[in-house]
């Protein structure tokens, strides 16, 4: 296996004539969708409901296998990767739009409970932990449960969670989707700032065309075709 960093690894993803089928072979979730991304970008996945953004996201972080074609993470292809389980806990970071944060445990437990899949040390889990919730503002809620703080703050505390172990990919489906407007550019900065310090490859996928404009780069998807892909514009008053 390649020691190198995957962030050191251009392009750092690459989906090259990936196809999925269902229903053998009767319903088409994705047809012939080609592209590639570098690490430290950012990009939007558009388009109506049905159109494939989440096929793609589950074939991308191997949730699910592709009928044809390839997908590569850092050079590799994920078809090779052995223990699927160990690579996504190690490589990609989850994002959804529902949270999906332990009921039981508090911000700070649910973070570090993503730790446990690589064996970090109690004193790392913790430490690390509470430096994510610092850095996404919610330092002062890491011992409440998810219950008892908004559903802004869970959706930070996913993603205080999903960068747990220092992820080269962010898959997001939908992060903002149950939230207002405040909230929802706030985790998609958060998301971003990832890519920016990081170097991570952000995958984000939206209906909300601002989060759209946010990102570095938008591929359209209707009908499990890639229809468009280009780069988002620039803010004319910079950053």
């Amino acid at each position: 296996m390649n020691d190198r960093p995957l962030h050191a690894i251009d392009p750092l993803l690459q989906v090259e004539a990936v196809s999925r089928s269902h229903e053998q072979g009767r319903v088409q979730a994705l047809v012939d969708v080609s592209f590639s991304a570098d690490a430290g970008q950012t990009l939007a996945l558009t388009g109506p409901s049905g159109g494939g953004k989440s096929s793609l996201l589950s074939l991308i972080g191997l949730l699910d296998r592709p009928t044809r074609g390839r997908v590569c993470i850092g050079g590799q292809d994920l078809v090779q990767v052995r223990n699927a389980a160990a690579f996504r806990a190690r490589r990609i970071g989850f994002v959804f739009q529902f949270h999906h944060l332990l009921p039981t445990m508090t911000l700070q437990e649910n973070v570090e409970a993503a730790m446990l899949a690589l064996g970090a040390p109690r004193a790392r889990r913790r430490e690390r932990a509470a430096a994510l919730l610092d850095e996404v503002g919610l330092s002062a809620r890491a011992s409440f449960l998810p219950s008892q703080v908004s559903g802004g703050e869970r959706q930070r505390a996913a993603v205080a969670r999903a960068l747990a172990n220092e992820p080269d990919l962010l898959l997001a489906d939908e992060p903002t989707g149950n939230l207002d407007s405040h909230n929802g550019q706030r985790v998609v900065e958060l998301l971003a700032r990832q890519a920016r310090q990081r170097g991570a490859l952000v995958l984000v996928a939206t209906h909300n065309p601002e989060i759209a404009a946010a990102l570095d780069r938008r591929l359209e998807l209707r009908d499990g075709r890639l229809r468009s892909e280009g780069s988002t514009p620039a803010d004319p008053a910079g950053e």
